[in-house]
C-alpha cells in the first residue's frame, strides 16, 4: 500500500476524525468462493478477526484455507465510525487494517488460524509491517470469546519463545476483545483475487509455530 511517514502513535479519541453513520456499501458475495461476506452466516460458522499489516495479503492467506467460509477486510480498534480508507491512512482514526474470517470449526480450528496469523507476518515491528508504516499496520488479534482470548494469549507466549530462540525481538501484537468491525470499500475486498499482480508486502519470519 501507499508508503508515507504516517503517525506511529495512536491518536487521542478527541482528535480522531468524526466519521459517519452510514456503513460502507459492499457487494455481499465473496469474489473467490461466492459465499456471503455480510451476516447472517450459517449457524455452524464462527468468526475471527486479525490485523497483520496490509489487509490485501492478509485476507488471501485465510481464504486459501479449506475450512474458511468467507473473508472480508475492514477496520477495527479505533474511534472513527464507518471510516474510509483515505481516513484510516491519515492515522487519525485509530483503526487497524484487519481481515474478518468466517470459518467452520469442524474443519479448521481457531488454533490453526492462529498458526496462519503468526507465520504469515512479522509480529515484532510495532506500528508497521515491512515498508508499510503507520498505526493501521499494527499486528493484532481481536477476539470474540473468552476461549479465543485465552488461546491467543497462550499462542503468543509459545511463539515468543520460538522467536527468542531464533534471535528475534519481542512480539508487539495487541490482543483484545473485538470491537466494531467496519467493512472497507468494495475495491479492497478480495483485492488480490481481483488484481493478481497487486501489491502484497506480507512476509513471515520463517519460524514455525510450536504445535504442542
Amino acid at each position: 500500500m501507499i508508503f508515507s511517514s504516517k503517525k506511529l502513535i495512536l491518536p487521542d479519541p478527541k482528535d480522531a476524525l468524526p466519521g459517519r453513520t452510514t456503513p460502507m456499501p459492499v457487494t455481499n458475495r465473496h469474489f473467490v468462493n461466492g459465499n456471503p461476506i455480510i451476516p447472517p452466516f450459517p449457524e455452524t460458522m464462527e468468526q475471527a478477526l486479525f490485523g497483520m499489516g496490509c489487509f490485501w495479503g492478509a485476507e488471501r492467506k485465510f481464504w486459501q484455507d479449506a475450512g474458511v467460509f468467507s473473508t472480508a477486510v475492514g477496520y477495527t480498534g479505533g474511534y472513527t465510525a464507518n471510516p474510509t480508507y483515505e481516513e484510516v491512512c491519515t492515522g487519525l482514526t485509530g483503526h487497524s487494517e484487519v481481515v474478518k474470517v468466517i470459518y467452520d470449526p469442524a474443519i479448521v480450528s481457531y488454533g490453526e488460524l492462529l498458526r496462519i496469523f503468526w507465520e504469515s507476518h512479522n509480529p515484532t515491528q510495532g506500528m508497521r509491517q515491512g515498508n508499510d508504516v503507520g498505526t493501521q499496520y499494527r499486528s493484532g488479534i481481536y477476539t470474540y470469546t473468552r476461549q479465543q482470548f485465552d488461546e491467543a494469549l497462550a499462542s503468543k507466549q509459545r511463539y515468543q519463545e520460538r522467536l527468542i530462540q531464533a534471535g528475534f525481538k519481542q512480539i508487539t501484537t495487541e490482543i483484545m476483545s473485538a470491537g466494531e468491525f467496519y467493512y472497507a470499500e468494495d475495491m479492497h475486498q478480495q483485492y488480490l483475487a481481483k488484481n493478481p499482480m497487486g501489491y502484497c508486502g506480507l512476509g513471515g519470519l520463517d519460524v514455525a509455530v510450536d504445535r504442542e
